[in-house]
């Protein structure tokens, strides 16, 4: 039914009206029904793109809204709704670009959907996630994208108290009610230790850094291929909890070739630890792959470009966030969701460093 109130018969404000709100000099729905000679509930109507409205009026809403440069409050929105119109995306870092390519296919999907995105990084800290999703949750946002599943049981309760829709990403779980898009850190590292194996290495070193939960399934995941082929040795394992870099790769290149001559294999457990350990090869004169072969995870950009090109596995961190962003947005809208656990799986990238 269109809305056939007598907001006709007041006609608009004067031109030279600019009303704001007294207390904050905002531009307030008030002024915009002002100038517009409508009611407050009229205007309110227009604006959240309500279709009641007879077209005449709507247009001088339009119109209000366009001169007097009018945008809604998203704080009175939120306490209006009991929600804001935002998402909270929190992942561990922006300077990896597994990171910022996931983020980029959520920004996309969710501007053409019409929700803004606020971003926090946690840096790999419990504590830091602790206080970011305490601080977010506080603004009830419309929906949550978070990385993986390592929280401690209050930050569980905190989510699930929050009844804010939440879709986890780039790990893959099994439990009721959780909501997933990724594929399996375990399974990925597995097919690297196959593939080493079936290029008839045996001396396989692993390099991990950082030690998130993903870098500890992917040594976990990798140690098991080796045990049942017989040629696990920890002493070829480098765990080191400093930040994944190319210096850090190169240092453990350089410690496995000194400490372990007859050492054929590395598995940096990321990209940038893997150029280091290229470059370092060079520096000390080792052939690659013909003494040692080199394997990184992720495949970012330029591992072509390496020499010899770097053989990686390939993780589809775009796939993941595009997935994990419409599924967040059917659960953000009340839609089923057929499958609440989405494999994206993972190819491996041979190229000549294996």
């Amino acid at each position: 039914m269109k809305d056939s109130s007598s907001d006709g018969g007041t006609g608009p404000r004067p031109a030279g009206s600019r009303g704001r709100s007294r207390a904050t000099g905002r531009v307030t729905l008030a002024d915009v029904a002002a100038l517009a000679g409508v009611s407050p509930i009229t205007a309110s109507r227009v604006v959240a793109g309500k279709t009641t409205v007879r077209p005449e009026l709507a247009e001088r809403v339009r119109a209000a809204v366009e001169r007097l440069g009018y945008r809604p409050d998203p704080s009175a929105r939120a306490l209006a709704s009991a929600k804001s119109s935002h998402v909270v995306v929190l992942i561990p870092l922006l300077s990896n670009t597994l990171f910022t390519e996931l983020l980029e296919a959520v920004q996309d999907v969710m501007w053409e959907a019409g929700y803004p995105i606020f971003v926090g990084i946690t840096q790999y800290r419990p504590e830091r996630e602790a206080a970011l999703l305490d601080s977010y949750l506080s603004h009830r946002p419309a929906g949550l994208i978070l990385t993986g599943f390592d929280r401690s049981e209050a930050q569980r309760r905190l989510i699930e108290a929050s009844r804010t829709p939440c879709v986890h990403v780039m790990e893959l779980s099994g439990e009721p009610g959780v909501h997933c898009v990724g594929f399996s850190q375990t399974g990925a590292a597995q097919a690297v230790a196959r593939h080493l194996l079936e290029r008839g290495r045996r001396r396989i070193a692993f390099v991990g850094a950082q030690l998130d939960p993903r870098t500890l399934e992917r040594a976990e995941g990798f140690r098991g291929v080796l045990r049942a082929a017989g040629c696990h040795d920890p002493r070829l394992e480098i765990l080191d909890p400093r930040p994944s870099s190319a210096a850090l790769g190169a240092e453990a290149f350089r410690r496995l070739v000194e400490t372990h001559p007859d050492l054929d294999a590395v598995f940096f457990c990321n990209d940038d630890l893997a150029h280091g350990g290229l470059l370092e090869a060079l520096r000390l004169g080792v052939p690659v792959p013909g003494r040692v072969s080199v394997v990184g995870f992720n495949d970012l950009p330029g591992n072509a470009q390496m020499l010899p090109a770097l053989t990686s596995l390939r993780t589809p961190r775009r796939e993941v966030g595009d997935a994990a962003a419409r599924m967040l947005l059917r659960l953000m809208r009340g839609e089923p969701v057929d499958a609440p656990v989405v494999d994206l799986g993972f190819e491996l990238k041979v190229r000549a460093s294996s």
